[in-house]
């Protein structure tokens, strides 16, 4: 699902399109996009966009008269963009449209599991009901990151992808960020000494940060198409890399799959050469790992 460094593209592409703009017409052409009833979707017309915002992985359109739309894209989720007025998008992946007067935003998902969503609130406090309250990693302190790491007593990989403890962290960069920290994802929180933990925060902001830059630059102002925000990047050292070498030490890079979800890692870089074999860590897994990506949204 589209994180940190992909919701910021979309949200700078966004904000450039529509912010100050008034929504003309909406269109929801299925039924499990839309999860609120008051206020009704006919609420949005006729309102002018007065702020883009992201809350965790979601993002949020501030209109007049404090209603806020909120996006969760989840796995298939993708916003697609048209510069007419009154764009058609023919298929059964098109969940929703919105009219502006210079083009028309249209939001996808193209997978026949429905988890893409869509809230109307009012009111900002509101907003608290989807905030799942993950700590702002660029923005923290070190003294913060740790806090909030040592929390739970989480696997780091579990403990990253946490909505509750980190936000816009998923499964692609988390990842990322422990192939360049070179850490093991079953690491346990609560017990990992101050310099790994340093040397963790270190390789999100570096992760995270270098991305986003590689993102903007790649689009470049262009909005995004939906093939074009993936969690598999050709340049990405662990995370989509299974039977790959490792661009570091040249080690094929493994992989744990567990329900839904999966992490690759390198096990000289990461795990001391130790190979982590599924079959080896059921207690582990059973008891720290997420089985399916509701849960995983879900957090702790």
């Amino acid at each position: 699902m589209p994180e940190l460094p992909d919701i910021t593209v979309y949200l700078e592409s966004l904000e450039a399109r529509v912010a100050g703009q008034e929504i003309r017409k909406v269109s929801v052409a299925s039924p499990f996009f839309l999860r609120t009833f008051d206020p009704p979707v006919k609420a949005m017309e006729g309102r002018t966009v007065r702020r883009v915002r992201r809350i965790g992985k979601r993002i949020v359109l501030g209109l007049e008269e404090d209603l806020f739309v909120v996006f969760h894209l989840m796995i298939a989720g993708r916003f697609r963009w048209k510069e007419e007025a009154d764009a058609r998008l023919g298929g059964k992946i098109v969940l929703a449209s919105f009219a502006f007067p210079n083009g028309t935003l249209f939001v996808t998902e193209a997978s026949k599991k429905k988890r893409a969503s869509m809230h109307l609130l009012k009111g900002k406090s509101s907003l608290d009901t989807v905030d799942p309250g993950g700590l702002e990693v660029m923005d923290a302190s070190l003294e913060e990151f740790s806090t909030r790491l040592r929390l739970r007593n989480h696997t780091l990989k579990r403990a990253l992808t946490s909505p509750k403890l980190f936000s816009g962290i998923g499964n692609a960069y988390s990842d990322e960020i422990l192939n360049a920290a070179g850490l093991s994802p079953l690491a346990l929180t609560q017990k990992l000494k101050d310099e790994k933990i340093s040397r963790l925060r270190d390789a999100v902001i570096d992760v995270l940060g270098e991305w986003t830059g590689r993102l903007r630059e790649e689009f470049d102002g262009r909005f995004p198409g939906p093939g074009e925000i993936t969690a598999f990047r050709p340049d990405f050292s662990a995370h989509g890399k299974f039977g790959k070498p490792c661009k570091r030490c040249g080690t094929t890079i493994q992989r744990i799959r567990y329900a839904e979800n999966e992490t690759n890692y390198c096990p000289r870089c990461q795990t001391g050469g130790k190979i982590l074999a599924d079959r080896s860590l059921s207690r582990l897994l059973k008891d720290d790992w997420p089985k399916t990506v509701e849960e995983l949204e879900e957090g702790l």
